[in-house]
């Protein structure tokens, strides 16, 4: 009996702070404090502004952190009949070390870490902008592929490199004198970022040097830059549709709660129902039976 009122409280504190965190008003609240969060933090990088309202800046960033704290307690308590889920959240996980961090020594005594933290709670404002998780999550999603075309660039980059150190490093040593050099040039030739200039160059050393040049660009600049762009739109498609199961999820683990004690209410009335026919089949022979009594009587 114990564990099911406890059960009970504890489905109740979820119930009733699942209400307050998805709603509307909730969640633009605490954008907004986000977001004042993010101004204060601006204003203090300006030397006259700190020394004129020292007081108050340090004020607001206790604010700040107590309401913090606040908002990641009424999500933990929104998740109290299923902690699990709170903890699968990778954005809960998020907030949660922010907000820790901010009360360990470590932090409190170093202005740099403890900075860095304050700037770690504007990232928190992609987690009520769907479109900007949905990129998030969609870069994290391309990281394979990405690593894979970053060794396939890689490789296309130290080939082509030391082709130009071998055709143009007595001519050009400024951008073709070492490995280091030919590689930073024509990285920045991917980029299409002085092209121009490096194939007049080229030119004036070779014409077969347009070959060269233009087999480059063609590979790096086109080829290897469109299959990231295919790669990051892929990810972006499968960040979007996961994004749609979480939110359908999130809006089917809210009914669980509210449906058994449904289903034991209507078994409950059956129960009653079942229970009243009985009874009254009973009376209706128990009346039966006396009027037959009665009838015997009578003819005696």
């Amino acid at each position: 009996m114990a564990d099911q009122t406890v059960a009970l409280k504890v489905r109740t504190l979820a119930e009733r702070s699942r209400r307050v965190v998805d709603s509307r008003w909730f969640g633009v609240l605490v954008f907004g404090v986000i977001m004042a969060n993010a101004a204060v933090l601006g204003v203090e990088t300006y030397g006259g502004a700190v020394e004129r309202w020292h007081t108050e800046l340090k004020a607001l960033e206790h604010v700040f952190l107590a309401f913090f704290t606040a908002e990641i307690l009424l999500r933990a308590a929104a998740h109290a009949d299923r902690p699990r889920d709170f903890l699968r959240d990778p954005w809960n996980l998020f907030d949660v070390v922010v907000v820790v961090l901010a009360f360990l020594p470590i932090a409190r005594e170093n202005a740099t870490v403890l900075r860095l933290l304050r700037l770690a709670r504007v990232l928190r404002a992609a987690r009520f902008l769907p479109q900007v998780r949905i990129v998030i999550t969609a870069v994290g999603k391309s990281l394979p592929g990405t690593l894979s075309f970053l060794l396939v660039g890689t490789l296309l980059l130290y080939v082509y490199a030391m082709v130009g150190w071998v055709f143009f490093a007595d001519d050009d040593p400024e951008h073709y004198g070492s490995i280091g050099r030919s590689g930073l040039t024509l990285f920045l030739l991917i980029t299409l970022d002085g092209l121009g200039d490096a194939v007049r160059a080229g030119l004036e050393i070779s014409r077969w040097t347009i070959v060269y040049f233009a087999s480059f660009v063609l590979l790096g600049s086109f080829v290897l830059v469109n299959l990231l762009i295919g790669v990051v739109i892929n990810s972006l498609e499968e960040a979007r549709a996961m994004e749609e199961e979480q939110t359908n999820g999130r809006h089917a683990a809210a009914q669980p709660a509210v449906a058994p004690e449904g289903d034991a209410l209507r078994e409950r009335i059956a129960a009653a129902r079942r229970a009243l026919d009985d009874l009254e089949a009973g009376l209706e022979a128990d009346r039966g039976s006396r009027d037959g009594v009665s009838a015997e009587r009578c003819r005696h």
